[in-house]
């Protein structure tokens, strides 16, 4: 690939202010791409065109896309990267309706609504590339720590899929990306609450969770710049005849064939 292969390319990378996000964003401008970023919250500083918005909250999604549509005048690139593990775990019986609803806005319906209110303007010129960031959760759920996230990840899995068929004969390409264990804050975070709860020691904890998954056979928890440069190959003219396929980034981790 050519490095600076998303000249002249509009890019809008949600949640794009830290983590995975923000690799994305600065993977994809060092592209050449013209990259807005969004979140619930203005970062102190960033590189790239911010706009704040919670994409759960409907009226925000839409005042987002009528700045893009005003400021840039539409995008190419869409990375559906918004979402996360909020809700509790222990099974079914501490998932209340209340907590299934917030899982699958965050991570099924933000995505849904945004790629609804954004496609249009890629119809019309008949381009246009989706990502929707997934997790190796959506086809290996841990009842006991992460079932209302995982549901929501396959179910967005599927959702992908179907859009991705829908829309592969009018230029626009839709592919899903589904990151293991990956080395962020929040990453962090939810290992060191697990060790607390479980009272041992967060390398233990990290133990015991790939344990239940059958560990990582290469070692290591990815980096973000890893999922970010996989992003920027999908988005690329290097990938034009791929959609509709879920790509893990998972060191190998996923127990299955496909």
């Amino acid at each position: 690939m050519e490095m600076k292969d998303l000249n002249g390319k509009r890019a809008l990378v949600t949640g794009g202010t830290k983590g995975i996000g923000k690799a994305i964003a600065d993977e994809l401008a060092a592209a050449g791409a013209q990259v807005i970023v969004s979140a619930r919250t203005r970062p102190e500083e960033t590189a790239h065109h911010f706009i704040k918005a919670d994409l759960t909250d409907a009226d925000q999604v839409a005042a987002l896309a009528q700045e893009i549509e005003d400021t840039f005048g539409g995008i190419d690139i869409l990375i559906n990267n918004v979402g996360g593990l909020t809700t509790p775990g222990g099974g079914h019986s501490t998932l209340t309706d209340a907590l299934w609803q917030q899982e699958l806005d965050l991570n099924l319906i933000s995505a849904i609504r945004l790629d609804r209110i954004l496609l249009p303007q890629m119809l019309a010129k008949q381009s246009g590339v989706i990502i929707h960031i997934s997790s190796v959760s959506g086809k290996q759920a841990l009842w006991n720590l992460n079932m209302a996230y995982a549901v929501s990840k396959a179910a967005l899995n599927s959702y992908s899929k179907a859009l991705s068929t829908e829309l592969a004969d009018k230029g626009v390409r839709v592919l899903t990306v589904a990151p293991g264990a990956t080395k962020t804050d929040p990453m962090v975070k939810f290992l060191n609450d697990y060790a607390t709860s479980a009272g041992i020691s967060p390398e233990e904890g990290m133990k015991q969770l790939m344990a239940q998954t059958g560990g990582i056979p290469m070692g290591r928890m990815a980096e973000p710049k890893e999922v970010a440069q996989l992003v920027h190959f999908l988005v690329s003219p290097s990938a034009a005849y791929l959609t509709g396929t879920i790509y893990a980034i998972d060191g190998g981790s996923l127990p299955v064939v496909a």
